[in-house]
């Protein structure tokens, strides 16, 4: 299911944060006004990125979200193909996971940015794997919605094929950081690593498509 949206002029970035010695694959800053892409209802999103290191170290999105929703776990994977067998899984919820409200778009929708804690140690660097998002879950039910800021990644939705990508970033620990080793740059502070670029000339547009809003 796609939410899609009038295309807009927009304008401004806000650079957030990025956390001390943390190496990361970014797929560009959210855009927060244009489309995005159901990760609950049985549907599921995959965005490709290239592993940095072998350390994988948890990552953050940018979600389209009904006002006052905050999510409260997300399943994810790691695959070598798009909805694949996963590499590794998990959902995120409680201290593993974070939702920061940003700001409201033109429509009402909040856009939010998630951050999920998470790690595996065995990728294999300068390999394309696919991440996996599906089953979001608010206490209200509503959707959500991952951000499209149509990166560099490839991304797939799994009731209609090819999409445009989607706004995250995937964190890696440096080489050498393995079980053990408490050395600062090898437990980074957590913060936000996503650009936010939003803001419009205008407030044209339309809802339309599968919500029958």
């Amino acid at each position: 299911m796609k939410l899609r949206i009038a295309s807009l002029t927009f304008l401004g970035l806000a650079l957030a944060a990025i956390p001390a010695f943390a190496q990361l694959y970014s797929n560009g800053p959210i855009n927060g006004t244009t489309d995005a892409w159901t990760i609950n209802f049985g549907y599921i999103v995959s965005d490709t990125f290239v592993a940095e290191t072998p350390l994988f170290n948890g990552f953050q999105l940018g979600v389209w979200e009904f006002p006052g929703d905050l999510m409260s776990s997300v399943d994810w994977s790691i695959s070598s193909t798009e909805n694949g067998g996963a590499i590794v899984s998990g959902t995120a919820s409680g201290k593993s996971l974070t939702d920061q409200f940003i700001s409201s778009n033109q429509f009402g929708y909040d856009i939010d940015l998630i951050t999920v804690s998470a790690s595996y140690s065995n990728l294999t660097p300068s390999n394309t794997y696919w991440l996996n998002l599906q089953n979001a879950v608010v206490p209200s039910g509503d959707p959500v919605y991952w951000d499209e800021n149509s990166g560099p990644s490839s991304a797939s939705e799994s009731a209609v094929g090819t999409i445009p990508s989607e706004a995250f970033t995937v964190n890696f620990l440096p080489w050498g950081c393995g079980a053990g080793n408490n050395s600062p740059e090898c437990t980074p502070e957590p913060s936000s690593v996503l650009l936010f670029g939003s803001g419009i000339l205008g407030l044209a547009g339309l809802l339309r498509g599968k919500l029958h809003l």
